[in-house]
Formats: C-alpha cells, sequence, structure tokens
C-alpha cells in the first residue's frame, strides 16, 4: 500500500511539471522542423572534407555542478555491501523544451558526468548525451553540436578522457545551410559489444564500425496521407567515415510490425499521434528509441536462428512493440507487441506501453539471453484516429524469456519518458528514471541500494556503471571487476 501510495505521489508531480513545461514553452512540436533538413531527393551526402563540428562545445574541465543542491540531490542511498562498485556515467538534459525561448530564459545545456559512488563528480563533458557511453580507454562517444529537435544530433563524436576528437561522423544527411548532419537519436553502438555497456568477453573493437539509429525525413503517401514523416532509419559507419552496405528504413517493414487496419489508419491519418502528449514530433511515426546488437547468446547456440548474435534488436514508443531484426535480410524475424490481449502469447507480459532500452542481457552476465526493457507505461499505441489508446499510470523493468515470454524479474518504477536498464555483474541492475531524475541500484529483491538524484530543472537520458577499470587513474581506487 505504502509503495502504491509512493508511485501515485511521484506521477502526480510528474504530471504536473509536465503540464506546466507544456505551458510554458507554449509550443506545438511539428514537421515544419523538418525544414532545417533537405528534403528527400539528396538523402545521403559525402564529401572529402574536414567535417565541421558546427560550434560544438566538446568539453570543459572545471566542474560545475550547478544540477545538483545538497538539500534534494546527490547521493541519497549507498549501501556498500550491496552495491557493484564502480563509476557511474550520467547523460544530462535540460527538463524544459529544447527552444530558443526556453534557453535565452532559463540558459540551461546539456550535459555528461561520470560521479563515483559518494557522488563526486570526477569528470565532465559538455556534450549532448543521446546518450553517452564509454570505452575501456576512458573515450566516450556521444552526440554533439546542435540539436534538430526530438534529440536528433548534428554529429555522433568519439572524444578521448582529455577531450581531444578521436572520430566524429556528421555525413548522413545535410541541412538547409548546407552542413552535414548525422541525425543520430536515441542510441548507437560500437562494434565488439552489443549493448554499450560492460559484457564479459565481448569488447569494444578499436577503430570499429558504429550502428546508428537516425532518421530519414520522407513522403510516404501510403503510410500518411497529409505530410512528411520521421522515417526511422538504421544505418553501419567505417571509422573512416564511410557507409557500409547495411542500411534499414522501418518505413519499408511497416506491414511485418502487426498492426491492424484500425492502426493504420490511425497512423495515415496523424503520423506521430502517440507522443503529442509528450511533446514529441507530430510526424515522429514510431519514435524507435534503442538499436542493439544481439552479441553472444544461449539461444543462437540451441539451434534459434532468429538469435544471430550480429542480428538487431530495437523498440518502438509510439507503437509498443519490440522486434528483432535479420541484419542480412532486414527482415522482422522475432516480435512482441503491438498487441497484448488475451488470446495471444503476448498476455503473459501484460500490455508494454512506450517501451525503451529493449535489450539482450549479455552473455556471462546474471539472467544472460533474457530481454531487459524499460516499459514506460504513460500513453501509446495507435488508435483510429492515431489517438493513444493504451494508458498506465506508472512504469516498469521487466526481464523476460524471449522464447517463452515468461516475467523473470519485475520493478515497478515511474517515468513516463527516457529510462533505461543495465544488467550488473553481481545481478543487480541499474535503473534511470528520466523525468523522476534519479539513478539508483536495485536487487534482485527489488531493495535500492543505491541512489543519486538531480534537482528539478533537469532530466536524466540513460546513465551507465562502467568498470573502475575503464576510467583512466581511478581516482577513487575501487577495486577492478576483472583482475
Amino acid at each position: 500500500m505504502m509503495r502504491g501510495r509512493i508511485i501515485s505521489i511521484r506521477f502526480v508531480k510528474l504530471a504536473i511539471i509536465l503540464l506546466l513545461a507544456i505551458m510554458v514553452s507554449n509550443i506545438k512540436v511539428s514537421c515544419i522542423d523538418t525544414e532545417d533538413i533537405i528534403p528527400p531527393g539528396t538523402n545521403i551526402y559525402f564529401n572529402s572534407q574536414i567535417p565541421e563540428y558546427n560550434d560544438c562545445i566538446i568539453i570543459n574541465d572545471t566542474i560545475d555542478p550547478f544540477y545538483v543542491t545538497d538539500d534534494v540531490s546527490g547521493v541519497t542511498i549507498y549501501n556498500k555491501d550491496k552495491c557493484c562498485i564502480g563509476y557511474t556515467l550520467c547523460g544530462i538534459l535540460p527538463f524544459l523544451p529544447n527552444t530558443k525561448l526556453i534557453n535565452s530564459i532559463f540558459n540551461l545545456q546539456p550535459i555528461s558526468i561520470l560521479i563515483d559512488m559518494n557522488g563526486t563528480v570526477i569528470k565532465q563533458w559538455n556534450t549532448n548525451p543521446h546518450p553517452i557511453k564509454m570505452m575501456p580507454s576512458g573515450s566516450i562517444i556521444s552526440g554533439t553540436g546542435r540539436n534538430y529537435g526530438g534529440g536528433e544530433m548534428c554529429n555522433l563524436t568519439q572524444l578521448d578522457w582529455n577531450g581531444s576528437i578521436e572520430w566524429n561522423f556528421c555525413n548522413w544527411n545535410i541541412d538547409k545551410e548546407g552542413k552535414n548532419i548525422s541525425r543520430q537519436h536515441h542510441d548507437f553502438q560500437r562494434e565488439g559489444n552489443p549493448v554499450g555497456y560492460y559484457a564479459p568477453g565481448q569488447d569494444f573493437i578499436e577503430n570499429g564500425k558504429t550502428l546508428v539509429l537516425a532518421h530519414n525525413t520522407t513522403y510516404n503517401r501510403s503510410i500518411s496521407y497529409k505530410t512528411l514523416i520521421f522515417d526511422d532509419v538504421i544505418y553501419e559507419v567505417n571509422w573512416d567515415g564511410t557507409l557500409t552496405n547495411f542500411t534499414w528504413l522501418a518505413s519499408e517493414h511497416i506491414n511485418e510490425m502487426g498492426f491492424t487496419i484500425k492502426s493504420r489508419i490511425g497512423m495515415w491519418i496523424n503520423p506521430g499521434g502517440p507522443g503529442q502528449g509528450l511533446l514529441c514530433p507530430n510526424c515522429d511515426l514510431l519514435h524507435i528509441n534503442s538499436v542493439s546488437y544481439l552479441g553472444e547468446n544461449k539461444w543462437y547456440d540451441m539451434g534459434y536462428k532468429q538469435f544471430n548474435p550480429n542480428n538487431i534488436i530495437i523498440s518502438s514508443r509510439h507503437a509498443n512493440f519490440i522486434a528483432i531484426i535479420d541484419k542480412e535480410s532486414g527482415d522482422i524475424v522475432w516480435k512482441v507487441g503491438p498487441f497484448f490481449q488475451k488470446n495471444i502469447k503476448e498476455n503473459k507480459l501484460g500490455q508494454i506501453i512506450g517501451p525503451h532500452h529493449a535489450h539482450i542481457i549479455p552473455k556471462s552476465l546474471p539472467g544472460e539471453g533474457n530481454i531487459l526493457v524499460f516499459d514506460n507505461g504513460g500513453s501509446a499505441g495507435y488508435g483510429l484516429f492515431g489517438n493513444p489508446t493504451c494508458f498506465r499510470f506508472y512504469s516498469k523493468i521487466i526481464e523476460f524469456n524471449p522464447l517463452t515470454l515468461e516475467i523473470v524479474w519485475e520493478y515497478d518504477s515511474i517515468t513516463p519518458i527516457l529510462g533505461s536498464a543495465q544488467r550488473l555483474p553481481n545481478g543487480n541492475t541499474l535503473i534511470s528514471e528520466g523525468l523522476s531524475r534519479r539513478v539508483f541500484e536495485v536487487t534482485q529483491e527489488n531493495e535500492i541500494v543505491w541512489e543519486y538524484s538531480l534537482r528539478w530543472g533537469f532530466k536524466l537520458n540513460r546513465c551507465y556503471r562502467v568498470p573502475p577499470e575503464w576510467v583512466p587513474d581511478n581516482q577513487a581506487g575501487y577495486p577492478f571487476w576483472e583482475e
């Protein structure tokens, strides 16, 4: 009873803040924003010149923890005996929408920080984390430069520990000013590591390929009769900045996603409708928000070909599904959702609403082979007029068997947008709640053993626990995860 009351209070607070944000910003996020992007017909653009970084502020060594105040934030729980000791990488975004008016008044900027278990900021980067990931050398990969809206970044950049640029990609599209842009949003993966966090024996490949989730603005009258749509695209980039032969467009596989006629009519009338109440662009058709390789897994070893380690898993926030893409053919070869009614197998999972960060737990971690997903709740799904059809006033982190769909572990949370979950070597799970602005570590018995919070005015966009050996000089002196 007490737990339910706490969740209810948190939801009311978040609902009030979201309403105030809408009122203050007074914006209608729409496809008009796509005028910054050259229309279809000039989709892929290459040149041999050194790419522009478009006024990107790469790094600032001055630690200015303006996002933390002593009375309401910082580390609030720390049980050393039950924690997976390491550093935590946090992507921090302003809470209010990214508009010129809001920025001129509040001057809140995105930032990325690395903290120790006591909440001490070890390192700070002025990047645009959608998200940010760290590699064993201490290098980071993050969005940089201009945010074109919807988390869509100008550059995807790799920086070494000291902030020097090691790699940059921005050659997917060009904007109206003729600048190269990556249009990366929400996720990416570097070759060798399937999920972007510590996975024993599956290490990032130096100078490897990068899998990028991005947007492609297009007209497709079989999907929408009246407007441009943001078509989610997955492309793969070589270290030298050239594209590989792999490019996957969601619109080309819409018939494989299991939509009913009613849902397709809703998309046709109002693409992106399920996300409009959350300030998403009204042309953001599926809002795919995660992309990962499957990586080495027991299912493939047992002969289930759809779980080929090179295949790719995605989640769609607006359309309520999780799917696996065959990397060779591009076909969807496994899927749960978008419907979970009583007469189908997916009902074992309950109704998944607005999923984020769906991925297979890497081999050699507790729960390996199961799917871990942050089931945000809120509102999603396509009704007859593009209106959301599914509602839930709390979130769930779910771990389930992808063959039987049996739920293995579950934790109730609350954040209607943003959220992530990482399985740790000791069996605990690191969870970040976007709007609740906290990241915490929870045991299999659902006990919170570590918690870090930000002050009001910011939100978290995915957090990762990093092994001590990945952090140069290991300033806190923590034991290595691998001796």
